[in-house]
């Protein structure tokens, strides 16, 4: 049986995999989205082959290339591999505003959002969103490219630059929060662990950010809300993030369908790549 992880570099993450699959007696190989390649019928390499296709990341790139490789999971589904996760939830969780509609549409707590492509409706929204949004690129994750933005001339400024470069503008009403939020550790229908990370004095907590991370207790009502999110974005394994506001509500802010574990495992002890190979393994049809 010959399992591979495809990612966008050979680091701590695929060793991770691979040191887990190596105790559980399973061949995986690492494969890197950068040089796959594929024929009108057969796949490339050991994906051709493989039985367990495991994506840790997806690289950036143009936008073919960016197609090119979902379309290589997709394929290699098709060919009859397992694919986790799957290229539809995937394409779900990286696309911030397709995933919170569809948590929405759903009836799952998402913060108001608003998506446009030019200056002057982006204005529109940042006004009927209170005036204090979060912009946030489209694609992305880590807390990377985020920007509060809570003063008109500041947001006209912010918005004519996106739309000179003819970015979509995805903006959020700010969320006031107790400066922290929750990560919840999704593995198909439980939760594995939970942790709570701290901006130490910056309103955005994530860790690649300078946030600082503690083990969390998960209550039920978040459990809840963070594994139906993930079931509706069609992810096994899941990292879904949430705030609470100030009045006591849990909002939904983001489900990663290729989230990183570093933290989580110095922070809670658990062994998260083992509890992968493990979950894929005995779920295997």
């Amino acid at each position: 049986m010959n399992w591979v992880v495809i990612s966008g570099g050979e680091g701590w993450h695929v060793r991770s995999l691979a040191a887990a699959a190596t105790r559980r007696g399973i061949d995986l190989t690492w494969c890197d989205f950068a040089t796959a390649w594929a024929c009108e019928g057969p796949l490339g390499g050991a994906l051709d082959t493989a039985s367990v296709v495991l994506p840790r990341t997806l690289p950036g790139g143009s936008l073919e290339q960016v197609i090119f490789r979902m379309d290589i999971l997709h394929r290699a589904l098709e060919r009859g591999a397992r694919v986790v996760n799957p290229p539809r939830a995937l394409e779900a969780c990286v696309d911030k505003y397709l995933a919170s509609s569809r948590m929405a549409a759903a009836g799952l707590p998402v913060p108001p959002t608003r998506v446009c492509q030019g200056t002057e409706r982006a204005m529109e929204a940042f006004a009927g969103l209170g005036g204090d949004v979060v912009v946030k690129p489209l694609f992305g994750s880590e807390g990377r490219g985020m920007l509060r933005v809570d003063h008109p001339d500041l947001a006209w400024r912010v918005f004519s630059a996106l739309e000179r470069q003819q970015a979509v503008i995805y903006l959020q009403k700010f969320i006031h929060h107790p400066g922290w939020d929750l990560r919840v550790f999704t593995l198909g229908q439980r939760v594995l662990a939970g942790m709570r990370r701290h901006g130490n004095g910056s309103w955005r907590t994530n860790v690649a950010q300078g946030g600082t991370a503690e083990a969390a207790e998960v209550p039920k009502p978040v459990a809840k809300l963070a594994l139906r999110a993930a079931a509706v974005l069609e992810a096994e394994v899941a990292g879904v993030d949430l705030l609470m506001d100030d009045s006591g509500h849990w909002q939904l802010i983001e489900v990663n369908a290729c989230p990183g574990w570093r933290a989580l495992e110095a922070a809670t002890g658990k062994d998260v790549a083992g509890a992968i190979i493990e979950h894929v393994w005995n779920t295997m049809p």
